[in-house]
């Protein structure tokens, strides 16, 4: 019989359902039901720098909620949260609370306007408050300005030929002659910064942030050309400014993510570009969590390829330790037993009973977890290695 005495359930929220927090919950009380108050379980929220990458480390740090007014894509005004650890040294800020396309949908979308610069009126309040590292997860995002708003938010002027500011957002940026840095805030240059990224896309090309997340953002041919151009020649302004290798702007995977976002502050401010899931598995000390583990529970609302590839399966499973059975709950699974199989996971469940709409699933999803968890501890307690 296998020994099944500690469980952590460290699962990604079942996105328009239940929080990973939510989640992991449900997965902890359905293992005790199975295993009884002798086994040790752990629930650890989990985030791949996406939506819920705040909750989920405010959660782990036992940290601060902040808000701060800021600005939205277009530059109305909005009130964003951010993160502060429980020392307040470390600053998590979803670049979405400012810049995210659900508040903007309210107007017709605008992709050669909108702008990044609420993104950089949060990390500015989150240094000010005493923030020295800032942890920036940028998904969700209704820009492709490569990240300029940042800049300006953080003192940076950005001239055309004339000297004159240019215009915010991606329209603008082949007016860019020359980046003024500066009046840079000291302490942004000051921080560690890190972004945090779920996609591998380069900053231009057919596979970059134009071309392939630019028409989700409301971008037409015409509109993803001139974001493109624009794109490739702020990549040449930067290198011209801080000295970086343009061709590692241009090309390097990441780059290209939250509408080139991570270009400018890669360039400025020397920003580390990492997979969303280990940016938060690191955070949380996910490596330690798990050393003990005899069975680790994750999971997200659809598993499919994309899972193993960055995101917070991928992440768990890479933490997890040998002789660990790692079992993947989700609300559909798309990979065969053979996939799962080779992708060093023991199992892939789905929460489903039988048939069912995504309504009912969604209804019911709390129990249904709680209920997928419990079967899948009580088969692993009771199997042979």
């Amino acid at each position: 019989m296998r020994t099944v005495r500690n469980v952590v359930a460290a699962p990604d929220s079942f996105k328009g359902s239940l929080s990973a927090l939510q989640v992991a919950r449900a997965m902890a009380d359905g293992a005790r039901r199975a295993l009884g108050p002798e086994a040790t379980i752990s629930a650890v929220p989990m985030a791949d720098g996406g939506e819920g990458t705040l909750d989920a480390l405010l959660d782990a740090w036992h940290g601060h909620e902040r808000r701060h007014e800021v600005t939205d894509a277009l530059g109305r005004p909005r009130t964003a949260r951010y993160g502060l650890s429980a020392d307040g040294t470390t600053a998590v800020i979803e670049a979405a609370e400012a810049n995210g396309l659900p508040h903007v949908r309210d107007v017709a979308l605008q992709p050669l306007r909108a702008d990044s610069a609420g993104v950089g009126e949060l990390a500015r309040a989150a240094l000010e408050a005493g923030a020295r590292e800032i942890l920036l997860c940028i998904g969700g995002s209704a820009t492709t300005d490569g990240g300029t708003g940042v800049l300006r938010a953080l003192g940076a002027r950005l001239l055309d030929r004339d000297g004159r500011p240019t215009e915010p957002g991606g329209g603008g940026l082949a007016a860019v002659d020359r980046i003024d840095l500066d009046d840079l805030h000291p302490l942004a240059r000051q921080a560690r910064w890190r972004i945090a990224v779920d996609v591998d896309n380069p900053l231009v090309g057919e596979l970059g942030a134009a071309a392939v997340f630019g028409p989700q953002k409301g971008a037409t041919p015409s509109d993803v050309a001139v974001l493109d151009a624009g794109l490739a020649h702020l990549a040449a302004r930067l290198a011209d400014a801080t000295r970086t290798d343009e061709a590692a702007l241009l090309h390097t995977p990441g780059m290209g993510a939250a509408g080139g976002l991570p270009a400018s502050l890669s360039a400025v401010l020397g920003a580390e570009i990492v997979p969303g899931s280990r940016l938060v598995a690191d955070a949380v000390g996910l490596p330690a969590l798990l050393a003990d583990a005899d069975v680790v529970l994750t999971g997200e609302g659809s598993f499919d390829a994309q899972s193993l590839h960055g995101k917070v399966v991928d992440g768990v499973r890479a933490c997890a330790p040998d002789g660990a059975a790692v079992v993947v709950v989700a609300g559909r699974v798309e990979l065969s037993a053979t996939e799962v199989a080779a992708a060093g996971l023991a199992a892939a469940v789905s929460i489903a009973r039988g048939p069912a709409t995504e309504d009912a699933l969604r209804d019911d999803a709390t129990a249904l977890v709680a209920e997928a968890a419990e079967a899948v501890c009580r088969l692993l307690a009771h199997s042979r290695h």
